[in-house]
């Protein structure tokens, strides 16, 4: 299947590993120039060196998400270096684990700045280059807690929600200017921040035991996720099959999350 993305030009926060370098990983494979971004320079450095591999136009900048500055240059410097924007992808996120009583208003803060508000950042800073776009695209990687509160991801459950509501708002704003904006909502997908969590709430069991554990109480399909399995949905919205699709907020997730 043809998606339509050569030659398109992708941005993808938090694109140094899981799930935002698979996304850029894929979209370069379809033929997109991808510019990815990330607070770690090793990381950046070596995730760039993985995506020329697959050739084409590559771009990549150090990045606290947080900072509204440091947002706005690596926008402009993307979208001088890939000659303009088609494709937003805002993936960066961290977790921010505790209950209720234990997280504290910095925590809270955190959570929503790195989540909710880098979102916000990074769409103000590509608006006006994805105007110029023909087939303008942002897509929002998200969580199914948005829509299925657990206590046990308390910040994530209450943060994510708002997240939707700016995808929601956002596609219905910006639809009428063909800017097509999307969620995709992730369950249980191995990437290394759940190697984090496993370090800390599991450290005695294989990392094979505990997402099996994990995915046994919860995942219709018994298993986690890949991040393959997630940046092939994205592909998908971001290409011109996608063309008519705006506002959604799609699941990949096994099958978890009790709603409708």
């Amino acid at each position: 299947m043809d998606l339509g993305l050569t030659g398109r030009r992708a941005v993808v926060t938090g694109g140094s590993k899981g799930i935002g370098l698979a996304v850029a990983a894929e979209l370069a494979q379809e033929g997109a120039a991808v510019s990815i971004c990330a607070r770690n320079p090793d990381e950046v450095a070596a995730a760039a060196v993985q995506l020329r591999a697959h050739g084409g136009t590559v771009h990549e900048q150090v990045v606290d998400v947080t900072d509204t500055g440091q947002v706005s240059a690596y926008i402009e410097s993307a979208a001088a270096a890939l000659g303009g924007v088609d494709i937003l992808v805002n993936n960066a996120g961290a977790a921010h684990p505790g209950t209720f009583e234990t997280l504290t208003d910095d925590d809270w803060h955190g959570d929503l700045d790195v989540k909710l508000f880098s979102q916000i950042r990074c769409t103000r800073a590509a608006l006006p280059h994805l105007r110029k776009s023909a087939a303008a695209r942002v897509i929002n990687i998200n969580a199914i807690y948005a829509r299925y509160p657990d206590p046990a991801f308390f910040a994530t459950t209450v943060n994510r929600a708002a997240c939707l509501n700016l995808n929601k708002a956002l596609a219905l704003e910006y639809g009428p200017e063909g800017i097509l904006v999307n969620s995709v909502n992730i369950g249980f997908v191995v990437t290394p921040q759940w190697e984090n969590i496993r370090s800390k709430r599991a450290p005695e069991l294989t990392p094979e035991a505990f997402f099996a554990s994990w995915a046994a109480a919860e995942v219709p399909l018994g298993r986690f996720g890949d991040v393959e399995e997630v940046s092939g949905i994205v592909a998908f919205l971001a290409g011109d099959r996608g063309s008519y699709i705006t506002g959604a907020s799609i699941d990949v997730a096994g099958g978890m999350g009790k709603y409708v």
